[in-house]
């Protein structure tokens, strides 16, 4: 007893090498699954940037609408990620499968809502990527034609993301790299086919490009499912039972959630806004420039998957057994750790500047300017934003959804956006100095969220 008051008076500034090894153990795969998903984007771009900054402009838009799509699904099935995790620290099964099926539930309606949208509407939404910019008329047609094409991938991303999410929160997190690997070979072999018209395949360019991706996806669930069925993981139950979720589960994933989706879609709308913004500084050459950036810095944004997915698993155990005062020990560990991996990734990222000639060759030197100061901003900023993903992800992990929500809303309401119209505006500022200037925010957002943490709201155990 004396010896753990000792340690609880005085703990360890940093976790013991074997607490590391067992949370790269975890975010390793994860972020080799998450870089082989960036890798897609990555391919397509070097494979769509053969047709022209136009045609790869269009794709761009339309991949920046679907990444709210994405992020809005993330935000619904990684409420219930919360209770996978800590259901599978206390040991309970049944708990686990009634949270798959409600990522199932939600998943499968909310992509046949999206399939719909994007097989029909989307030229509205895409028209407001590009508002002001010189070549908006032709860059949207592509970008209609890619999301129509492509639009039957969201039925399946959901199937996907709920088993893929619910084999991380477990720690198998070797199933959704391995079959992550598989699709992501498809969709490259079917870019290479489709796009060019190989091996006496049609020509179909941006069509192409957005076909692979619905058959690479469409093996992607079905792989799951056939995985799941023949294993039979802890969470995994019977088909006929997929809408037995007790109303009171059901409850308080919504809430979390709720909180979640608040905090991720204030991001991405803002990431969305700003985006539309810096289109606006000139023609196709700066959309497909600051779009191969992005592409290239999401590479190396794979580490945040690895944070929540190590912070998930790790902690979310912890704290599902009841061992609270070890969650409190952990939680320093981890946020000193993801400052490390930051400075890592960043390293390795400014590195990817001499990628830029190679991949995207024949975009114009222009465009490839831009991406390559966009990749060099990025690469500075990475140990702080591993900082702050470390924070939201130890706050979530408790079922403190709250502090991202606040964090989020008010940072980017009251400060990004109304800083990101007046420099857009009022100074001559390029894309990627509008870009850079306004991502100091970050820091009073790891500010606030480090005094937030400290008042332990997230120190909870969710399956009591």
């Amino acid at each position: 007893m004396n010896s753990q008051n000792t340690t609880l008076s005085a703990p360890r500034k940093w976790g013991p090498w074997s607490f590391y090894q067992r949370a790269l153990a975890i975010a390793i795969p994860v972020m080799a699954q998450a870089l082989i998903q960036s890798l897609v984007s990555l391919v397509d771009n070097f494979m769509v940037s053969g047709l022209g900054d136009i045609k790869m402009s269009g794709v761009n838009i339309a991949g920046q609408i679907n990444f709210i799509y994405m992020m809005t699904l993330n935000s619904l099935i990684g409420g219930a990620g919360i209770f996978m995790s800590q259901y599978n620290g206390a040991k309970d099964p049944e708990g686990m499968k009634q949270v798959l099926r409600y990522k199932l539930v939600f998943g499968i309606l909310f992509g046949i809502l999206y399939t719909a949208f994007c097989a029909t509407s989307p030229r509205g939404v895409l028209s407001l990527m590009v508002h002001g910019n010189a070549q908006s008329a032709v860059i949207i047609e592509q970008a209609v034609l890619y999301e129509r094409m492509q639009a039957l991938q969201w039925f399946f991303f959901g199937i996907s993301l709920s088993f893929a999410s619910s084999f991380r929160e477990i720690g198998m997190v070797n199933v959704p790299l391995i079959i992550s690997s598989v699709s992501t070979l498809i969709n490259t072999v079917g870019n290479f086919i489709l796009i060019y018209g190989h091996f006496g395949a049609p020509r179909m360019e941006v069509a192409g490009a957005a076909l692979a991706t619905v058959i690479a996806r469409g093996f992607e669930a079905v792989a799951f499912i056939i995985y799941a069925m023949v294993t039979k993981p802890p969470f995994f139950g019977r088909l006929k039972d997929i809408f037995k979720i007790p109303p009171r589960l059901m409850g308080l994933i919504i809430s979390k959630s709720a909180l979640m989706l608040v905090s991720d879609i204030s991001w991405v709308l803002t990431e969305t806004i700003t985006t539309a913004l810096y289109n606006s500084r000139g023609g196709a050459e700066i959309v497909s420039g600051m779009s191969a950036g992005f592409a290239i810095a999401n590479l190396f944004y794979t580490c945040f998957n690895g944070i929540f997915a190590s912070i998930g698993v790790i902690l979310g155990g912890t704290l599902g057994a009841g061992k609270l005062d070890e969650a409190r020990a952990q939680k320093g560990w981890l946020l000193r750790g993801s400052i490390v991996l930051g400075l890592v990734f960043g390293g390795v990222g400014a590195f990817a500047v001499f990628l830029i000639p190679i991949v995207y060759m024949r975009l114009s030197p222009e465009a490839q300017a831009c991406t390559r100061a966009l990749v060099l901003v990025n690469a500075a900023y990475m140990w702080l934003w591993c900082y702050l993903n470390a924070l939201y992800a130890i706050s979530r992990t408790g079922g403190d959804a709250f502090m991202g929500a606040a964090i989020d809303v008010v940072g980017n309401t009251f400060a990004c956006l109304p800083l990101m119209f007046a420099l857009t505006y009022l100074t001559p500022m390029g894309p990627v100095l509008l870009y850079a200037t306004v991502k100091l925010i970050d820091v009073p957002k790891c500010m606030f969220g480090t005094w937030w943490l400290r008042k332990e709201k997230w120190v909870v155990n969710l399956t009591e």
